[in-house]
């Protein structure tokens, strides 16, 4: 006969309700963030390199900042 498996957490908090720490609080945050972050650098890079690029001296045009020569 098959044995039964407990879904219960066992340790420290092993009542019924669910109990988190700080320290997982903490990481969940910093995981949200790491990943906002992510998303943030990977479509702005781009347009800050030409924002900043446009407004440096001497003015350059778009054209002649997008254009390899």
């Amino acid at each position: 006969m098959a044995s039964r498996v407990s879904l219960k957490a066992k340790g420290k908090n092993s009542k019924g309700t669910e109990e988190r720490t700080v320290a997982e609080y903490l990481k969940e945050w910093s995981t949200w963030t790491m990943r906002k972050a992510k998303v943030i650098t990977h479509y702005g890079f781009i347009p800050l390199v030409i924002i900043v690029g446009m407004n440096s001296e001497p003015k350059p045009q778009l054209s002649q900042l997008l254009s390899p020569v």
